[in-house]
């Protein structure tokens, strides 16, 4: 089912000459490009925040326990 804001963008894409349709086409196509890889990114983080603040917190432990240098070359990050 076509939604209401789809049905108004179309009506209006629909009044504008050819050349500046496909142009205005052509930036909705990036932008909902964007949009989507922003969700991707949004829902990799939300997915691994956990493990990234638990990876942090143990880095700080290890370090303030002089476990660790903070040495980036030996560093595994969890998956």
């Amino acid at each position: 089912m076509v939604s209401e804001a789809t049905i108004t963008i179309t009506k209006m894409l629909e009044t504008l000459p050819v050349q500046l349709e496909d142009r205005v086409i052509e930036h909705l196509r990036e932008y909902i490009e964007v949009l989507r890889d922003e969700a991707i990114w949004t829902d990799s983080f939300t997915r691994t925040q956990d493990s990234l603040i638990n990876a942090a917190r143990q880095a700080r432990k290890e370090i303030s326990e002089g476990k660790s240098t903070g040495d980036r070359k030996h560093m595994v990050l969890p998956h």
